[in-house]
Order: structure tokens, then C-alpha cells, then sequence
């Protein structure tokens, strides 16, 4: 059972995807294009900015309604993964920004004036073993200079701002391999081509996928996100629901491909009868 309010979300997403066709995401998976058109028609009807509170300007709804609207439209055939960052990095930003920090971003997320669409934490040597990562920041005034290298930071180039992990201090001076990392809320208007290098990797799937080179990058110092040292437990809360929601994601697609392939057992006909009308099918 769902409740009344679910299931209107996930009728108001169904219909919002029917604008955007199988055609539509193969013309852009063959084109390597980013589908523009269709992050704007979610964020224009608010499902973008799910998790955000109303005082931002947001829906002022939780992970269950989130998960719900991911997976409707994985089952509608589209590719959520083009925007999702925006929804699970919120729970970094909410639980650990500041006041200054939500005033001056969220309303202008839940506009779609600005974009947090890319979590820069994965490092060519650091995948999953996060307390490795290489990447520096060292305080220098009222700034942090960062250096080193992120990969597989997808939608860099279609996002104005990105959440980052570096190491504030070396692992070996910390009680705990968690601790001494710190993260950054990154103005990417600001930062690329100005200590940051975006190199977009050439996959097989369009992901929009890049790597990242930091070269004495400046960041101000009043974007740090949470404590400094304690950047761990803030990546975490939007790991957390990033599992989560790309688990309903996974979901949604299941139910795309049975659908696909019951229409297609049912429309093969093989010796005059429907492919389905087998026993083995």
C-alpha cells in the first residue's frame, strides 16, 4: 500500500516523462548529450528540489517521496542519474551547512538558478576506501588551498557548484583514519580554469563522467561544510541517501524492462502465435 500522496507524485512524474520519449534519451546517449531540457522540466515542477525545505523554496519532502519520483522515472525509461546528485547531496548540505550557507544556495537550487549536481569524493587510488584519499587542503588565510585529483565526478560540466572531500590533515596525525578530512561546498564558475582542470572521460554509457585536476585551487574558507576534520560524517549523509535513492532507481528500471519485455513476448508472433503464449516464457 502507498499513500495518496505517493502515488499523485508518482502520476505528476509519469506524466512529466511521457514528454521525453525513448527517441528523445536515444538521441542523446548517441550524441553524448546532457538532457537539458528534461532537468529543467523537473525543476521547474519542483521534483529537484524534493528534499529542500519550503523556507528555501523547496518541497519539503523526504527520502520516501524522493525514491518514489527517482523511481518513476527509471520506469518510464529515463535516466535520473542526469540529476539525482542534486537530491542525495542535500542531505550533506542540510544537516551540515550553515545558516549563511542555506540562504545563500538553496533558494537559488529550488529555482534552478544554480545547480549542485557533482559529489567530488572518488580518487584514482580511492574508491570505496574513502579515508585514503589523497587530495589536500592546506588553510592559507581566509582561504584553503587545494591540490590533487578526483575521477568519475560525473556532471562537473553541467553543475555550478560541487561538494568535495580533501584531506585537511595527514592521516597519520589523526586518532582515526575518519578524521582530517574536511568538505567544501566548490563554486565551479569560479574554480574552473582557475586551479581546477575538468577532463571529461569517454565511456560507453553517457554519463557525463570527468576527472579532476586541482592545482593550488583557492577555496574561501567560509565554504567549508560542517567542521574542518570531520568532513567523513558529512560525506556520508548524502552517501547515505544516494544508496538509498539510487536503490529505488535500480527498481524503477526492473519494472521498465519487465514491461519491455512482456510488450515484446506479446507482439513477437513465431509458427503464428506470440513468443509469450510459450510455457517457457
Amino acid at each position: 500500500m502507498q499513500s495518496e500522496e505517493i502515488t499523485a507524485i508518482r502520476d505528476a512524474v509519469t506524466r512529466l516523462c511521457a514528454d521525453f520519449d525513448e527517441n528523445y534519451w536515444l538521441s542523446l546517449e548517441k550524441n553524448k548529450d546532457y538532457p537539458t531540457e528534461f532537468v529543467t522540466a523537473l525543476t521547474e515542477a519542483g521534483f529537484l528540489s524534493a528534499l529542500i525545505p519550503e523556507e528555501y523554496g523547496g518541497s519539503g519532502l523526504g527520502v520516501v517521496e524522493a525514491s518514489a519520483i527517482l523511481e518513476e522515472i527509471s520506469r518510464s525509461g529515463g535516466h535520473p542519474g542526469a540529476c539525482h546528485a542534486q537530491m542525495y547531496v542535500m542531505g550533506a548540505v542540510l544537516r551540515h551547512g550553515n545558516d549563511a550557507q542555506k540562504s545563500k544556495y538553496l533558494p537559488a537550487i529550488s529555482s534552478g538558478e544554480l545547480r549542485l549536481q557533482s559529489f567530488g569524493v572518488t580518487e584514482p587510488s580511492t574508491g570505496t576506501d574513502t579515508t585514503n584519499l589523497k587530495t589536500t587542503a592546506r588553510r592559507d588565510g581566509d582561504d584553503y588551498v587545494i591540490n590533487g585529483q578526483k575521477v568519475w565526478i560525473s556532471r562537473v560540466q553541467h553543475s555550478d557548484l560541487m561538494v568535495m572531500l580533501a584531506r585537511t590533515t595527514p592521516k597519520d596525525q589523526c586518532a582515526k583514519k575518519s578524521e582530517g578530512m574536511s568538505a567544501f561546498i566548490v563554486d565551479l564558475r569560479d574554480a574552473i580554469g582557475n586551479g581546477l582542470t575538468v577532463q571529461p572521460i569517454d565511456s560507453m554509457i553517457n554519463h557525463h563522467a570527468c576527472e579532476l585536476f586541482f592545482d593550488n585551487l583557492r577555496v574561501p574558507a567560509k565554504n567549508l561544510l560542517g567542521e574542518e576534520g570531520k568532513g567523513f560524517k558529512v560525506v556520508l549523509d548524502g552517501m547515505n541517501a544516494e544508496r538509498i535513492l539510487i536503490g529505488a532507481e535500480c527498481i524503477g528500471d526492473g519494472r521498465y524492462f519487465i514491461d519491455k519485455a512482456v510488450r515484446y513476448a506479446n507482439d513477437r508472433v513465431v509458427f503464428g502465435r506470440p513468443i509469450g503464449a510459450n510455457q517457457g516464457v
